[in-house]
């Protein structure tokens, strides 16, 4: 995932260096990273932010189209199930590698190449009339996710500390924003015009984000002499990934049991357990496994799949409840805008919450933070478990939800990015996403194995389906929330 890298120049800010009071712990948290600021470090944040926004808007635009998928490129069902699956695997694989390989060459070019790939990933798929260039397009939309850890981590070095908390908590906040508000935006754009006009649209915003980054962002990087990119480790964890999350992915369609699906299951996981025995031998691993093992990395990146998996069991389960035609009895006959629109202002909550997240981490750590806002997912999902028989009641518990990841979203970069050397930050923020990634998958693959095994005698899904998918969602967080609790974050470390 790579571009041609801008000039230094490229930009019109000159960035200053300064130095960032050192941590108190610097054994723990690493050496004290320096804070480059240019001119203006808020439009830097404005732009990365929005770059943000518009790559989680193309990993689910394509949801009102998804079942006439086959029909408008000419292919099966089961093929054009990949549109959808291959933008997943793209990225989760982008973001552990794109946060390496901005730790060696710079985080800024690599922002700016994700960019440039999800331009370029729109424009392919605006044009395609097959499936093929479709799988194309949307492989390189999904790199583009790579973007959202890099631009994390940049965010340190380019805003000074007073403003670091809440750019980091608003960059996070971005992933389920664009989320929540994709459907009901592109359920409209599809009612207006052309499906075309969905990848059009994202092109536009797309060049827009690019124009705005070369422009607003600078480009910052101190140079590691004989830096080196491990490339047998990067073709180990990308095969290991695939195998392991079409096996997730797949696995409620293809049967669980199933010979492909256990085959890509364990083989997915000996290959990540070769993967882990190769990195730790190598000098300049792609992942340092031995910094990823640290308590309050590995912790914090399992807390993370808990609350990847309390964003997106929501929206794989309110949207179908809504939907449903009430003659079943449990469905609310929501048109897809209008369940879109129901959605929507779980997007808003997490934007609002993301000043309100910083001031917490501010306050009392990032540590506490995560606890309380992973409790308050699963809370959430126990509102949504008790009141189920009203679009407004729903929209009360998709609120809540929203809520405790806006602010848990902000203390997991916040927790990583003060355990690891400032050197490894990239890679290790990506690795931190990659956990958040791997918790939605799971949470599509398990919510929608509950909702379909309990069905009535016309194939809906019963009260009891819906029931068992609330509280899956409401213990897995609740589990968030323990291990929260146990990450051992000494006092006096450096905060964002």
């Amino acid at each position: 995932m790579t571009s041609a890298p801008p000039s230094p120049s490229s930009g019109t800010l000159s960035p200053v260096l300064l130095s960032a009071p050192a941590a108190s712990d610097p054994a723990a948290s690493g050496s004290a990273e320096p804070h480059v600021e240019g001119r203006h470090p808020a439009f830097a944040v404005a732009a990365l932010c929005v770059g943000g926004l518009a790559v989680s808007l193309s990993q689910t635009m394509v949801v009102p189209i998804q079942g006439r998928l086959p029909e408008l490129l000419g292919s099966t069902a089961s093929a054009t199930a990949w549109v959808v699956t291959v933008t997943l695997l793209a990225g989760a694989v982008a973001m552990p590698v794109a946060g390496r390989v901005a730790d060696i060459v710079g985080k800024q070019r690599v922002v700016v190449a994700c960019v440039v790939m999800l331009l370029v990933g729109c424009v392919v798929s605006a044009l395609a009339s097959s499936l093929a260039p479709m799988l194309v397009g949307r492989a390189l939309q999904g790199a583009a996710m790579g973007l959202v850890p890099v631009g994390i981590a940049l965010m340190r070095q380019i805003t000074p500390p007073r403003m670091a908390g809440s750019a980091i908590a608003t960059m996070s906040a971005t992933l389920g924003v664009g989320g929540a508000i994709a459907l009901p935006l592109s359920a409209w754009i599809v009612q207006v015009g052309s499906w075309h006009w969905l990848f059009w649209v994202s092109a536009a915003l797309s060049l827009a984000v690019l124009l705005f980054v070369l422009v607003a962002v600078p480009h910052v990087h101190d140079p590691h002499a004989g830096a080196r990119f491990d490339v047998p480790g990067a073709v180990g964890l990308s095969v290991g990934l695939v195998l392991l999350l079409v096996g997730i992915s797949k696995g409620s369609s293809w049967g669980w049991s199933s010979t492909s699906t256990l085959g890509c299951l364990v083989g997915g996981v000996v290959v990540l357990a070769a993967w882990v025995a190769l990195e730790l031998r190598v000098a300049q691993p792609l992942v340092d496994i031995r910094t990823t093992a640290r308590p309050v990395v590995l912790l914090t990146n399992v807390a993370a799949i808990a609350v990847g998996f309390g964003l997106m069991a929501q929206m794989v389960a309110i949207p179908q409840l809504l939907q449903l035609p009430t003659a079943t009895g449990v469905g609310l006959g929501q048109t897809l805008l209008a369940a879109g629109l129901w959605m929507a202002p779980s997007g808003l909550t997490m934007m609002l919450c993301a000043p309100l997240s910083a001031a917490m981490i501010a306050r009392f750590g990032p540590k506490p933070t995560l606890a309380i806002g992973s409790a308050t997912i699963g809370i959430g999902y126990l509102v949504g478990r008790l009141l189920m028989a009203a679009s407004w009641e729903l929209l009360i518990a998709t609120i809540v939800i929203a809520a405790g990841v806006g602010i848990a979203y902000a203390a997991m970069p916040t927790l990583v990015l003060d355990a690891v050397p400032p050197a490894e930050a990239g890679s290790a923020v990506g690795v931190n996403a990659l956990a958040r990634a791997l918790g939605t998958t799971s949470a599509s693959a398990v919510i929608a194995t509950i909702i379909t095994s309990d069905v009535d005698l016309t194939g809906a899904p019963t009260a009891e389906a819906f029931h068992a998918s609330f509280l899956t969602g409401a213990v897995v967080a609740l589990v968030g929330a323990a291990v929260a609790l146990v990450i051992p974050v000494r006092r006096g470390r450096r905060r964002a």
